[in-house]
């Protein structure tokens, strides 16, 4: 399977880098390829244009930037997003990259009168999120988990039908110690292993 991991950090040392280093050494161990978009690292730019938007339901993204990026979901059966979990959601930089790469005639495409949108990441058979979140489980369920309804559920109805999803949080990471943090590492490789 090829794996495309979605990596959001601006911190190269962040608990999210070890993270993104567990679950790529989980998805090669299991036989599968894998590609790593770092968004910070690449410098990506979240901001869309005037231009790209008064564009945005007429033609997929025109920005040679973004070509890799298009090129990377198109080649990918699974995703695996890897970010902490700011404000309940996603960081800006990784709503950005939604906003801008997931566009018209990339992860959808829409009728003449555009009141039905039909998807087109059905190569998409797997989706997954691995975050980290400073409240408890309970209150980010009482918030209603902006993020994961975002990726699990929005984006995902563009991707096959009955795409696999999965969802794991380090809750409390405000407070978490070396030893929540390993065993959550030790979670991830199991999860990733099944998953």
């Amino acid at each position: 399977m090829r794996v495309l991991v979605v990596y959001c950090h601006p911190v190269p040392e962040s608990f999210c880098a070890a993270i993104r280093d567990t679950a790529i050494e989980a998805i090669v161990q299991k036989g599968c390829e894998a590609r790593v978009i770092d968004l910070y690292a690449e410098k990506f730019d979240p901001v869309m244009p005037v231009d790209e938007r008064r564009s945005y339901n007429e033609c997929a993204p025109k920005d040679p930037a973004l070509e890799a990026h298009i090129a990377h979901l198109a080649w990918a059966e699974a995703i695996l997003f890897i970010y902490p979990t700011w404000w309940y959601g996603l960081p800006a930089m990784l709503k950005g990259w939604l906003d801008r790469v997931w566009a018209k005639d990339v992860a959808f495409a829409m009728g003449d009168s555009r009141r039905r949108i039909t998807p087109l990441m059905g190569h998409i058979r797997k989706l997954g999120v691995i975050t980290t979140c400073g409240a408890p489980r309970w209150w980010s369920f009482v918030i209603g988990q902006p993020g994961r309804k975002t990726l699990l559920r929005g984006m995902r109805a563009l991707c096959a039908w009955r795409c696999k999803t999965l969802y794991t949080a380090h809750y409390m990471m405000d407070s978490s110690t070396p030893e929540s943090r390993a065993a959550f590492l030790a979670k991830v490789r199991r999860k990733l292993a099944r998953f």
